[in-house]
């Protein structure tokens, strides 16, 4: 675990940056010292490492969060097309030097505008932005936000989180019991009305998320203990599968 001061200077990203990626629910730590400052651990760490690399490409916070919380979102494929766009991004970088060294050595009528050509990097990044843009959760999930306030925001995720918070009280129970069933029914009637919506598919996918380790784990367990993300994450097979095959 890491101090806000610690992942502050690790990450050259200042205090009050990750006070605010907090506020608008971007990047939460995992906990808080006895005094009250934020703590960090190895999934957080990794979410800023993704956050800081689409800032690096101009991705606004709201896009990166909108990206980054959908359940379509891939990590992996996510970090090959970071690469892609570095890498046009440093071809840029080194024509522009090369302009820059051109007007240094031949005085102010060297020509050569191509340098300033970000085309294929606009093009590349449109692309892999649109990939996620044109999902239809990704578009009514935008809608639904875009008027929002951040304490709005923050609002509605902290209600969310009283869900698996009541979820967590009832872990040691049977996933499919009339309870259980229920607050998943809520989980998703609470997506579908404040966030984008929630079908069986997208909920089964969720599931998964809850149980597979990383932020989606990790904030679950914080907030209704140990073993809270596999039992929501059970109870939602149950839920689909009965849903699916018609038995209320």
């Amino acid at each position: 675990m890491m101090t806000v001061h610690e992942v502050s200077k690790l990450a050259g990203v200042s205090i009050r940056t990750l006070q605010y990626y907090d506020k608008i629910g971007l990047l939460r730590p995992s906990g808080y010292t006895d005094a009250g400052y934020r703590l960090y651990d190895d999934a957080e760490l990794e979410r800023l490492q993704q956050i800081l690399l689409f800032r690096e490409l101009e991705f606004p916070l709201k896009d990166i969060k909108a990206i980054m919380d959908s359940p379509d979102f891939d990590r992996d494929k996510a970090l090959e097309q970071q690469i892609e766009l570095l890498t046009l991004k440093k071809e840029h970088l080194d024509n522009l030097i090369k302009f820059a060294l051109g007007i240094k050595m031949l005085g102010v009528k060297y020509m050569k505008f191509s340098a300033f050509d970000r085309s294929k990097f606009d093009e590349y990044a449109k692309q892999a932005k649109e990939q996620w843009e044109n999902t239809p959760e990704y578009k009514e999930f935008t809608e639904k936000s875009k008027n929002k306030t951040d304490e709005e925001n923050k609002l509605l995720a902290d209600r969310f989180m009283l869900l698996f918070k009541e979820a967590g009280e009832m872990r040691d129970t049977d996933p499919a019991s009339p309870e259980a069933q229920n607050l998943v029914k809520r989980i998703q009637d609470y997506i579908t009305e404040n966030m984008y919506t929630c079908s069986n598919k997208i909920l089964s996918g969720l599931g998964k998320m809850y149980s597979g380790g990383g932020d989606f784990t990790k904030n679950t367990d914080a907030c209704g203990g140990e073993g809270t993300a596999e039992f929501v994450s059970k109870a939602i097979q149950v839920y689909c599968e009965r849903d699916n095959a018609g038995i209320k």
